[in-house]
């Protein structure tokens, strides 16, 4: 039998519904078959954490949320550059409670890059759909900026890598989403397709690019292994109406593997135990299996 995979996870936002879906995700029993668990956050939750970074009263401020979650992900970062664990899984942050907390970043994907000194994307994979994002978390109106040549060359060689090491993928095959309707229409909808996007793309080994409304489709019928999205709500909204509450949150460029579930802290149902735990076990599952590709690789 083998080894069951050592990985941290963080607690999320104390006023949120991470504690609760942790605590349910390693009751099940997929779980507990494959997985030596960490749990890292503060005390005062509904789960006993254990390495706690700090304690947690249900009378606490955002900014001190904020805070104990970022000291929760420093320190499970640092287990994983130790070899301490293998993974880490990251139960939701609320971004503006970070950033009140004292750390300055949009959200997970920042924070470990900036952490580890590494250039990452953001994955949303699931069974049906792989998307990544070019840029992350920016105002609409600066993305046509931010989508340069260098930005897509840089996704899609980190995106074939965590597709080959990490998720068994020999020759994968990668799409490049359209930044405007139609990929521009020739022009007639912005030019930025054909002369930013489609050089890049052939630069990069990527097909397309190709139209929003039918490239994650393709996808979903199997022509293609992921999507490489110009901008956040593109992608976003294609992984979620296709898999929500199942797709799992992955970093690559990492040294480690690091996955979240596919929402957030939903503030709005914290403490009545309604929570769904789906997301938080897939994103558990998904990061022990990587763990394992990882620990086969180097024994061999």
């Amino acid at each position: 039998m083998a080894a069951r995979a050592r990985i941290a996870i963080t607690l999320g936002d104390p006023r949120g519904i991470g504690p609760e879906v942790v605590r349910k995700a390693l009751t099940d029993p997929r779980v507990q078959a494959v997985v030596e668990p960490t749990v890292v956050g503060p005390d005062g939750t509904e789960i006993a954490a254990d390495i706690v970074v700090g304690s947690w009263g249900h009378g606490g401020s955002a900014a001190d949320a904020g805070r104990l979650a970022g000291l929760a992900i420093e320190r499970a970062v640092r287990l994983a550059r130790s070899g301490a664990v293998g993974g880490i899984v990251t139960a939701p942050i609320d971004k503006h409670a970070l950033a009140a907390g004292g750390y300055d970043f949009p959200g997970h994907t920042e924070m470990l890059a900036a952490l580890t000194g590494s250039s990452t994307v953001m994955m949303l994979a699931s069974e049906r759909l792989r998307v990544v994002l070019a840029t992350t978390h920016l105002a609409l109106r600066d993305v046509p900026q931010a989508v340069t040549p260098e930005a897509i060359a840089s996704a899609a060689a980190i995106t074939a890598r965590g597709l080959t090491e990490w998720f068994g993928i020999e020759s994968p095959r990668i799409a490049l989403c359209a930044l405007n309707p139609h990929a521009g229409d020739g022009g007639r909808f912005g030019d930025e397709d054909d002369t930013v996007l489609a050089p890049a793309a052939r630069a990069a080994g990527l097909a397309g690019p190709f139209s929003a409304d039918t490239v994650f489709v393709r996808a979903m019928a199997g022509e293609f292994d992921a999507v490489i999205a110009p901008y956040h709500d593109v992608g976003m909204t294609a992984i979620k109406v296709a898999s929500f509450g199942h797709a799992v949150n992955v970093t690559l460029g990492l040294s480690f593997p690091r996955t979240s579930p596919d929402h957030g802290t939903a503030l709005d149902i914290a403490g009545q135990g309604v929570a769904k735990p789906e997301s938080m076990i897939e994103a558990i599952l998904q990061c022990a299996r990587i763990v394992g590709r990882m620990t086969a690789a180097r024994a061999q």
